[in-house]
């Protein structure tokens, strides 16, 4: 049995990101448009973390969403962003890692949530982009590690 959380702790949600970069661009997925989070809108390849580490649950939802196969060793957190997306939801620590060596070209292998994988200048970036992600990809091109997102709304 786990041990309960602390009175008056709010357990976070814990998710990862693959910033996979190629010649200057950035490998997005633009979602299904019924998707349950941010339909239409274009994304890094992303997942939320089981009963595993945040590495493990990134070489297993690269695998599982476009085909790559990505060893643990070879990622790299490149930014974390601590968001909130509205009042009453339950806060999220976002991991983006950078890949330093992959193997494979992305495929859709889950199509009812990703319609399409494209390769993005890095600065030039869809406008169509989940507000917490381009935070993320604007953070690691100035060099900052850390953004929080959302918090001031609460």
């Amino acid at each position: 049995m786990r041990p309960s959380a602390p009175p008056g702790t709010v357990l976070h949600v814990v998710g990862v990101h693959l910033l996979l970069e190629h010649e200057g661009q950035v490998l997005l997925g633009l979602r299904h448009p019924d998707s349950a989070y941010a339909g239409g809108i274009w994304h890094v390849l992303a997942g939320h973390c089981e009963d595993e580490s945040a590495t493990a649950c990134l070489v297993r939802e690269a695998w599982e969403e476009a085909g790559l196969v990505i060893e643990p060793g070879d990622l790299e957190l490149a930014h974390t962003v601590h968001v909130v997306d509205a009042l009453g939801d339950q806060p999220r620590l976002q991991l983006f890692f950078r890949a330093r060596r992959w193997e494979g070209t992305p495929e859709l292998r889950e199509p009812d949530k990703c319609v399409t994988w494209r390769w993005w200048d890095a600065e030039e970036l869809p406008e169509e982009l989940v507000p917490y992600t381009r935070a993320a990809l604007d953070g690691v091109l100035a060099g900052r590690p850390y953004t929080e997102w959302g918090w001031a709304e609460r």
